[in-house]
């Protein structure tokens, strides 16, 4: 017999109609579908088409109209500030009304873009919901953004009204946002109408004559205004990928499937319910802020979290533990570099026993491939189930997963479980498109349709959504992503399709050493590159940081890491190199740069990715790869 799970997998791939039908039914639709899925313009799929709704309507004056207005809809907790502030769902509905308002007020309607480039901060979710309450489109870019790449999203969106701050807080650092909007719009052909800037306490910004506008002035002028229905098939926002360069890929989201597909999620893949704290340690220019801090635990009558702080640094690596205990919450998602971070600075969580975190009933990974060794501290230390699972900013939520909701199955480090419903998930052969067998490592796709949430389409760019996404294999979604299936059929992420490396004809996995690199217990982070040689196409190189406290040889250390991949990998990995650095480069999302190392490793020219964290710290990896042989131009 199978289990809940089973079941719940198998009626959404052969009833996908009847399955999101009725998880369509917790939305509240102003006018119902006339079809659920429709097909007539493959591979362009749309779901709910002819339905009419109001996203805002659904995350916030619904539970205002259904008795849960004076429930905490939003806490804000700002170390960074030493701020920790409340707001109802009747606060919101108020705040986010007038804004709707002071949006419409500067011309914008319904099918209008809004750029929002703000940092953490109650106003960048009020502004998010109130263009969804008025129709408008709005496109999040990640404060302190830099202007070339804030630009070309300008003129991608070709926005009416950008939202922003005078600045932004990144730890102890103020990061101005005004110059480098200022810079931004002189360099975009689209230039927007006007700019509503949020004045911050630690700086005040010049603002432009005849162009921008006061936060509080705008607020106070306008009138509120009510929720706009809108076609289901309708964009609610594009988000821009991460490393985008040139061309930017905007990934476009519905308004219909998401909402249902959010909604679904919080339950069934989190376990929380209305009334629950959830608490999403990301950041609103990330898609996981999009899915998690705003639509999804809104969308479910949860009460959200929005941090501005870091879990190391404001002030300790107790952080994370002070906010759960704080605010009662039940599920935390973050990243595994955040707990890896966590690890590194406080290996035996002695922070930890500062705080009641009793609370906490699970905690969700994902961003990141989470190593065994880091689920295991994480699992020992918390005492909860511990889960990793595994989505894109092109999907929205989960495309593997323990779906605690419907039933918690047994955990095995290192994969995300199974292919969560909706999700017809096949390892292809990167050749013949051939389905591998099993335990054999391919390219991740997903059967096409895929379900509601998922981007529809890229913003203005069908072809180049087709030509990115489905071209390769006829009737799939190439996910980007290379692994395998086991024989339980639990999914294992190991890198990226360009992170497989070739050894001497060998396909070899980075994910794979990289996991046995992590077991050290010297090991807190670490990376592995394929760096080109002649003779054998490429050699596998490791990049590893080293717990706080640790000093021992790094000839030792390095000695003991190729013994490792060796014993478990066998001679055919060719692991012989591996280095100690002091961090590894990042996106702020915390996505480690293998490629940007690679192309340092092999002396190519590179551009620092608009999304990383530090470019300073590409001269040191450069260094630390000189020191082995790499690094030569």
């Amino acid at each position: 017999m199978p289990g809940q799970f089973d079941a719940a997998y198998q009626r959404s791939i052969t009833d996908p109609d009847g399955f999101w039908a009725d998880a369509a039914e917790d939305i509240r639709w102003s006018r119902r579908w006339d079809r659920v899925l429709d097909d007539t313009n493959k591979p362009l799929y749309r779901w709910f088409v002819g339905g009419e709704l109001n996203t805002c309507y659904n995350a916030i004056d619904r539970h205002v109209d259904e008795g849960r207005g004076d429930q905490p809809a939003l806490i804000y907790d700002s170390p960074v500030t030493d701020t920790i502030t409340a707001f109802t769902y009747r606060e919101m509905q108020q705040r986010i009304a007038r804004c709707a308002g002071a949006l419409v007020q500067q011309g914008v309607q319904k099918g209008d873009r809004v750029i929002v480039y703000m940092p953490m901060v109650p106003e960048a979710l009020i502004t998010m919901l109130a263009c969804a309450r008025i129709g408008a489109i709005h496109g999040v870019v990640f404060g302190g953004f830099a202007a070339k790449e804030l630009a070309t999203r300008i003129d991608d969106a070709k926005p009416k009204l950008i939202v922003s701050a005078s600045c932004g807080i990144e730890g102890k650092k103020i990061i101005e946002y005004k110059p480098l909007l200022d810079q931004a719009i002189e360099m975009a052909s689209a230039k927007p109408a006007r700019c509503i800037i949020l004045q911050r306490p630690q700086v005040e910004a010049p603002l432009v004559p005849d162009r921008d506008v006061d936060w509080n002035t705008a607020m106070e002028t306008a009138q509120p205004v009510d929720c706009v229905p809108v076609a289901a098939t309708d964009p609610l926002y594009i988000l821009y990928t991460s490393g985008t360069t040139g061309v930017p890929k905007g990934v476009v989201r519905d308004h219909g499937g998401h909402a249902v597909a959010m909604r679904w999620t919080m339950k069934n893949v989190y376990n929380v319910e209305a009334g629950d704290v959830y608490w999403s340690a990301s950041d609103v220019g990330w898609v996981v802020g999009h899915s998690y801090i705003v639509y999804a635990p809104l969308l479910a009558g949860c009460t959200t979290i929005l941090y501005e702080g870091k879990p190391v640094g404001t002030p300790d690596p107790g952080a994370f533990w002070r906010v759960i205990s704080q605010h009662n919450v039940k599920v935390l998602f973050t990243a595994p570099t955040a707990f890896r971070a966590i690890k590194r600075e406080d290996p035996d969580a002695t922070h930890l026993a500062r705080y009641d975190i009793g609370c906490l009933k699970a905690l969700f990974l994902a961003g990141e491939r989470c190593d065994p060794d880091t689920l295991s501290w994480a699992q020992e230390k918390l005492g909860v189930p511990v889960i990793d699972h595994w989505w894109q900013t092109e999907t929205a939520w989960a495309i593997a997963a323990n779906c605690i909701g419907i039933e918690q199955l047994p955990v095995k480090p290192g994969s995300p479980t199974k292919a969560a419903p909706g999700y017809d998930v096949r390892i292809l052969d990167d050749e013949t498109g051939e389905e591998c067998e099993r335990g054999k490592i391919g390219n991740i796709c997903v059967k096409l349709p895929l379900p509601p949430g998922c981007l529809p389409t890229l913003w203005n760019n069908d072809e180049g959504y087709i030509s990115s996404y489905l071209s390769r294999y006829n009737g799939y979604y190439l996910t980007g992503d290379a692994g395998y299936q086991d024989e339980d059929g639990y999914l294992y992420i190991m890198s990226r399709i360009d992170d497989i490396i070739n050894v001497a004809g060998h396909r070899l996995s980075t994910g794979g050493m990289e996991e046995i690199l992590a077991a050290h217990p010297d090991v807190a982070e670490c990376s592995v590159i394929g760096a080109a040689d002649q003779l054998k196409g490429e050699l596998p190189v490791g990049l590893v940081v080293l717990k706080s406290g640790v000093d021992r040889s790094e000839t030792d250390i390095v000695g003991e890491l190729v013994q490792m991949v060796r014993s478990k990998l066998g001679a055919v990995a060719c692991f012989k190199q591996a280095v100690v650095v002091q961090r590894l480069p990042k996106t702020r999302s915390g996505k480690i740069l293998r490629g940007t190392m690679k192309k340092i490793a092999d002396g190519s020219e590179y551009k620092p990715p608009a999304t990383i964290d530090d470019p300073a710290i590409l001269g040191e990896i450069g260094d630390a790869l000189g020191r082995i042989g790499y690094a030569k131009t």
